[in-house]
């Protein structure tokens, strides 16, 4: 039976490929292009699946400052699943359609919004599952220090993520 030790070393041996691997991946694929596979019901869906993470967020907060720490538990494991079926429609969208261009008035907003959407989206990963790991380890004071810069990002994260899609949705080819 594998100590407890060997396995958070290894649990944390794997957010770091996990940090690493799925920017790199998620660029690759860019480059690949599926053809004859229509997945363009594919942008609201995934809007709405960050518009949803934004709200448990703000439930798992609350559960969490209310002491209903396993209330706060679920919901954050419902976020990260939501998280992975986000990314999954994200890059399956990607793979099957050209990338939409924003051919609005407000770019000078839009832009700066994208960017900040996605470098934030690679930054927070490594957070969400380390403080995850914290929790799950019971090292509570590592979990509420590096929660309190996660959940702000995350939260960000999902709620620009809605805020890129109304902006972009009406350039939908």
């Amino acid at each position: 039976m594998e100590s407890t030790a060997k396995k958070s070393k290894n649990l944390r041996k794997l957010i770091v490929v996990l940090s690493v691997a799925i920017p790199l991946v998620v660029a690759a694929l860019f480059g690949v292009k599926i053809k004859g596979v229509d997945f363009s019901f594919l942008p609201p869906f995934y809007a709405a699946i960050n518009g949803l993470t934004a709200i448990l967020l703000v439930l798992a907060l609350i559960f969490v400052k209310q002491k209903k720490f396993k209330l706060h538990e679920t919901i954050i494991r419902i976020c990260i699943f939501l998280s992975v079926v986000f990314l999954a429609c994200y890059v399956a969208y990607h793979m099957t359609s050209d990338s939409t261009k924003y051919g609005g008035e407000y770019g000078a907003i839009y832009y700066p919004l994208l960017i900040s959407h996605i470098i934030l989206s690679v930054a927070v990963v490594p957070m969400v599952l380390y403080a995850f790991l914290f929790a799950i380890e019971k090292q509570f004071d590592k979990h509420k220090r590096l929660t309190r810069f996660t959940w702000p990002i995350w939260f960000f994260v999902a709620v620009s993520g809605v805020v890129v899609y109304l902006m972009i949705s009406p350039y939908y080819v």
